[in-house]
């Protein structure tokens, strides 16, 4: 398949599943970036109801950064891997620091930001800014081994981004990435996406019985008011992931203890 039979395939597709987002209405940097590390191991549906209400709270990245670490947890509750959430507070103070307010459209300098890899920074260009950028992504992997690599395994994200970067749509970034995305998630629903021959696949273990499950409980109980030892301990029912989700917790900067009471911590580490 050339490039141009390609192109079209993912064009035609693409317009007939595309999908309403938020985020996509109105692509601003920050709408992007907040989108972008909600999104990450995390479903479309899930995240629309909880973008919605963040950015109500935080309508602007100034207005994230100076708020306090505790009161992005408390409206991240819910969508689970809260470390994304710490990453995206630190990310806006730091371009409220570093540049003045405005979301860089350097990758050189979005890469050097907290929560922002090469993937995300590869949206953010994208979609933000339409600065032609290939990118990887679960959803792009899918449709590439869909149409490319029929036959192969273990396929590496070197190998794919070359082709990625040799058959995307330079004068439409935005929506290029928008048609591969809802395509990649269409084969993925039909099973056929073959998200398994990536060398860099793995998958997700379980939220039940898992550390994360509990570092949720903890972040979640805690969002509601500080608890002593005992309370907190009886809140999310501990049992031996207790003790490490918790100092994971600290040590991350998550939360603290102030007097009797762990509470969540209002300024990060």
């Amino acid at each position: 398949m050339n490039n141009t039979e390609f192109q079209e395939i993912v064009w035609r597709v693409g317009r007939e599943l595309y999908r309403d987002m938020p985020w996509r209405e109105s692509p601003s940097p920050y709408f992007v970036l907040v989108s972008e590390l909600m999104l990450q191991q995390t479903q479309v549906a899930r995240v629309i109801p909880k973008f919605q209400e963040f950015i109500r709270r935080f309508p602007t990245l100034t207005d994230l950064a100076r708020s306090s670490l505790s009161d992005v947890l408390v409206l991240w509750s819910g969508l689970g891997y809260n470390r994304r959430a710490k990453y995206l507070w630190q990310a806006a103070a730091e371009v409220e620091r570093r540049f003045g307010g405005k979301l860089p459209t350097s990758y050189g300098e979005l890469i050097t930001l907290p929560g922002i890899g090469p993937n995300t920074a590869g949206a953010i260009l994208n979609y933000a800014h339409q600065i032609p950028t290939a990118f990887i992504e679960t959803n792009i992997r899918s449709v590439y081994f869909h149409h490319f690599f029929h036959d192969e395994v273990m396929v590496d994200d070197k190998t794919l981004k070359v082709l990625v970067e040799a058959t995307m749509d330079r004068e439409h970034p935005r929506e290029w990435f928008w048609a591969l995305m809802d395509y990649g998630t269409y084969l993925k629903g039909k099973g056929v996406g073959a998200i398994n021959k990536s060398k860099h696949y793995k998958k997700q273990s379980p939220l039940k019985g898992s550390l994360r499950e509990m570092r949720g409980a903890i972040i979640r109980e805690l969002a509601v008011q500080p608890r002593n030892l005992a309370q907190l301990k009886a809140a999310v029912r501990a049992d031996e992931r207790f003790e490490t989700a918790l100092n994971d917790l600290i040590r991350e900067g998550m939360i603290e203890n102030s007097g009797n009471d762990w509470r969540l911590r209002a300024f990060g580490g």
